[in-house]
């Protein structure tokens, strides 16, 4: 291996470090408690080697954002092997509800904070990569069902994005606690009660 290669994966190792530290602290304070001095302590290293590979904490974010949705798109893609789309549909929010709940903050991250947005704002390339890809494998999944004869009379992209919706906002709405504000008889299990309402109506077309 020659020096430049070492060095370079050095560095891709640092970076990674750092990442992993960001993350770790977001889990345990919360991503607003969470600090560029914070995470330069928990890696063990200084304020100013985290700035030489990220020029502040949104771009940090915008990295660890970009890292859940190759995370959330891998998940998806695997669903792929079920070859009956409209299943592979019932299987896909469900897995969308399992990541959101087991990852809260990364989802938090993903979708609610403007601080990966506004990275992308700021930077040459404008576009939400990793978001168009992840949606875009949902689209497959409904243009599927519909060339097999479901889902007759409806648009893919628009019955995409309702369907993302949907199950987003469910997600949303547990993860942010306003479940347990609504007078609901079972607010343990209304999320995934709620979830299998939807399955019953998808069912019917």
């Amino acid at each position: 291996m020659s020096t430049g290669e070492r060095k370079a994966r050095e560095k891709e190792a640092l970076k990674a470090l750092i990442l992993k530290g960001a993350k770790k602290l977001f889990v345990e304070k919360g991503i607003e408690q969470t600090t560029i001095r914070n995470i330069a302590d928990e890696i063990d290293y200084s304020v100013g080697t985290v700035y030489v590979y990220f020029k502040d904490k949104n771009a940090i974010l915008h990295d660890l954002h970009s890292i859940g949705f190759q995370e959330l798109g891998d998940s998806f893609r695997e669903l792929f092997s079920i070859e009956d789309p409209k299943e592979r549909l019932k299987k896909t929010g469900l897995m969308y509800i399992k990541f959101a709940l087991e990852n809260s903050e990364m989802y938090d991250l993903m979708f609610n904070l403007k601080a990966p947005m506004e990275f992308l704002e700021d930077s040459d390339n404008g576009q939400w990569d990793e978001g168009c890809r992840t949606f875009d494998l949902l689209k497959k999944t409904i243009e599927e069902c519909i060339n097999k004869g479901y889902f007759k009379g409806h648009n893919v992209e628009p019955l995409s994005f309702m369907v993302w919706s949907l199950v987003h906002g469910m997600c949303c709405l547990e993860i942010r606690q306003r479940i347990k504000k609504v007078n609901f008889t079972n607010p343990e299990t209304i999320l995934f009660d709620g979830y299998n309402e939807y399955i019953k109506i998808i069912e019917k077309l």
